[in-house]
């Protein structure tokens, strides 16, 4: 005797249809018959009915001769290139009406049949887009059910969704008042089992006209199973018909409910006599539910969506207050009360290297040890989720009601850092639609005994108190914990690229230090040294002459040049630390006040600065000043001693940036020179019989970043042209 569980039984091969249905099924290739129901001459003229085996139905064109002539068979290539897509058509059949339908699965092409019923009850509402003003799940699934009840009309309608592990609960209701509500009632999984739920997802609309009728076997000359998947007709399973009868119906009827590709639910029909839905009143019903899918889903994403915006609000308020902390610890702890709340826990620990802090409803602090040593040694993964954590684990870990459910997430296991989110038990009832206990029993099929699951024989409401579990930790406390997870990474990765650049900035620093270190014991001594010379000349002999005139020149030179060097370090120093403030700058007169001082400055009143188009900046108005300042003046001072001396300013809006281009027929500057033009204190070669200290360019490189542009410059023996870009206010 073989014994069958309910999710192995081979329900889309059953070897039958049912009795309102007529099934032929050809070769896909030579169009030839191969198997056919064998109710089929019920309908057709046909003698023998094994004769039709490797013939065609064109070589029975009495018999066959309505269905020869259709748009349909004559178009059969066209419409069968891809599988289980279903053409619909109407054909007369010795006077009377039936549905004629197409569809190509494997290697046959099915053709099916079955009388048309007028339906003179029908009344549906020709307003297609009613569903997607409503924006409440209750509502819209009453508004489905009374929109169908105009189509089938059956004694009791439903909506019945799928929870995760497969079992399902009526979440809608619309039937006779005589009969018992199944509102809110709660079936097992075993009801609709895998291989049946994957048959809904498939074949989206299934009736069953008559659970006591006679089925129609499938007779193939070569006896293999047929698939009956995407075949309307396709007979029930006899678990499935047993468990219809012992539900008190004779009828059923259903339409998949698809959620993103998903089987979200069932609208399912019972009615407790025979009843039959035409063809096109089933292809209705599809149609309003898969609107209705529709509109669910767009308002539940709108939901989400709505959810996803305030958790990144939250989120990036969380980001702020941690970045206002040296570590993460000291991040978490003093932010525990909003961890706990974004998946809506009533308790969290934070544990770091032996230190625990809580907040809320939590277990004892040696239970948050034990479960945490739990953790470590048996969760691979990141994050680990539990509602039924005080029933699993309850007496190996000592747990109490705090514990039900947890959320455990590993920061670093090296460090044995982790949160773990609590969960109070749930005094949990529900409502079963009869006891769902699974009972044996003996199934005669096909001449062979067969032990099978049992469907229930009552479903009479069966009450079941569930103890050890917490309240159901949904996708938005998933993605709350999933945010935390985020905004630890990337305030610990920002933490460690702030004390990265913190490092480099103060290796440039230190560099810089030692330049300037260097500039004050060398270039500043020798100044330093010939004024204290000239001083103690004076002195020991003061005399008002020519000489001593000089002296006191040579003096003067010399501290200029002390005070010029120490002012162009002031403003490398405040180029790197003063505050800054981004505006809309018109730099036109401030270039052309520059260029007319440069002149007069470097005494090359000859030069030829020639300004053009000068757009709006976005800067830091001093900042912007020494820009310009430095990099005009070097253009007029390295071009002074040219014959025809030329400067070129202009600049444009390029690739969403205002560039600017300073260029000169100066003395340029040597390729082997240009990887050291903005360090400090560095000169070219080429440039030292030029007054100068090697500063003003270092300024303007600081600058540039400050403000979120960039210096950059092309040169040759011809000159250079230096390229500032600013951001476009």
């Amino acid at each position: 005797m073989n014994f069958v569980e309910c999710h192995e039984e081979p329900i889309h091969i059953p070897g039958y249809i049912q009795s309102f249905g007529y099934l032929i099924g050809i070769d896909a290739g030579s169009h030839s018959i191969t198997f056919f129901s064998r109710n089929i001459t019920d309908i057709f003229k046909i003698e023998n009915a094994d004769g039709l085996f490797d013939k065609t139905l064109t070589d029975f064109p009495e018999a066959f001769q309505s269905v020869i002539n259709s748009d349909l068979y004559n178009s059969l290539r066209d419409f069968t290139k891809r599988e289980n897509e279903t053409h619909f058509d109407k054909v007369f059949i010795n006077g009377k009406e039936y549905h004629f339908s197409v569809f190509r699965g494997c290697q046959h092409i099915f053709l099916e049949f079955e009388a048309v019923l007028e339906n003179p009850n029908k009344r549906i509402s020709n307003k297609y887009d009613n569903f997607y003003v409503i924006d409440n799940e209750k509502e819209l699934w009453e508004q489905l059910l009374s929109t169908l009840s105009k189509i089938v009309n059956y004694d009791r309608m439903m909506v019945y969704k799928f929870m995760m592990d497969g079992s399902g609960k009526v979440i809608a209701e619309k039937r006779d008042d005589n009969m018992e509500s199944y509102l809110g009632l709660h079936y097992p999984e075993s009801d609709i089992p895998r291989q049946a739920r994957e048959l809904y997802l498939k074949k989206r609309k299934r009736i069953f006209s008559d659970v006591y009728a006679e089925t129609v076997p499938i007779v193939s000359r070569s006896g293999e199973n047929i698939d009956l998947t995407f075949v309307a007709s396709r007979g029930m399973s006899p678990v499935h018909a047993q468990y219809i009868k012992n539900s008190g119906a004779t009828s059923s009827f259903s339409v998949s409910i698809i959620i993103d590709d998903y089987l979200w639910g069932l609208v399912t029909c019972q009615n407790s006599e025979f009843k039959h839905i035409d063809l096109e009143d089933r292809v209705q019903a599809g149609i309003f539910t898969a609107l209705a899918s529709n509109a669910y889903s767009s308002f539940k994403s709108k939901g989400e969506l709505k959810y996803q915006l305030e958790l990144n609000e939250k989120s990036s308020q969380l980001k702020s207050e941690f970045l206002k902390h040296n570590n993460l610890f000291d991040s978490l702890a003093d932010n525990k009360g909003k961890i706990r709340k974004l998946p809506e826990a009533d308790g969290l620990a934070i544990i770091s290297e032996g230190n625990t802090v809580t907040v809320g409803v939590v277990p004892e602090h040696g239970t948050i040890d034990a479960i945490a040593h739990w953790a470590l040694e048996n969760i691979t993964e990141s994050i680990f989720v539990s509602r039924s954590f005080l029933k699993d684990y309850g007496k190996e870990l000592k747990l109490d009601e705090n514990a039900a459910g947890v959320i455990i997430y590993f920061i670093e296991r090296s460090k044995k850092e982790m949160l773990i989110w609590f969960r109070k038990e749930f005094d949990e009832h529900i409502n079963w639609a009869g006891n769902p206990e699974k009972k044996i029993e003996v199934l005669m099929q096909n001449g062979e005994e067969k032990k099978i699951i049992s469907p229930r024989t009552s479903f009479h409401i069966f009450t079941e108190n569930i103890k050890g579990n917490s309240k159901r930790w949904n996708s938005r406390d998933i993605s709350s914990v999933r945010a935390v997870r985020d905004v630890i990474l990337e305030t610990s990765h920002k933490q460690y690229n702030a004390i990265k650049a913190l490092n480099n900035e103060l290796r440039k620093v230190n560099e810089e230090l030692d330049s300037f270190s260097y500039t004050i014991s060398h270039d500043l001594g020798t100044p330093l040294t010939v004024m204290k010379l000239n001083a103690q000349m004076l002195l020991s002999n003061f005399e008002k002459t020519e000489k001593n005139k000089n002296k006191l020149t040579s003096i003067v030179e010399e501290i200029d040049s002390m005070a010029e060097m120490m002012h162009d370090v002031l403003q490398l120093s405040r180029a790197k630390h003063s505050e800054i403030e981004l505006e809309r700058l018109q730099p036109a007169n401030m270039i052309r006040k520059i260029s007319e001082n440069a002149k007069i400055t470097f005494e090359s009143h000859k030069s030829d600065i020639i300004i053009k188009e000068c757009p709006d900046v976005l800067a830091d108005k001093t900042m912007l000043h020494q820009v310009f300042l430095n990099i005009i003046n070097n253009a007029v001072k390295y071009s002074s001693h040219r014959d025809e001396p030329k400067i070129e300013i202009w600049g444009a809006e390029e690739n969403g940036s205002i560039v600017y281009r300073i260029s000169d027929n100066g003395i340029g500057i040597p390729e082997e020179e240009k990887h050291k033009m903005f360090k400090i204190f560095n000169r070219m070669d080429n440039a030292k019989k030029f007054k100068g200290n090697g500063i003003g360019l270092s300024i303007v490189h600081r600058i540039m970043k400050r403000i979120g542009g960039s210096v950059d410059y092309d040169s040759n023996k011809e000159g250079t042209c230096f390229i500032l870009t600013f951001k476009k206010p």
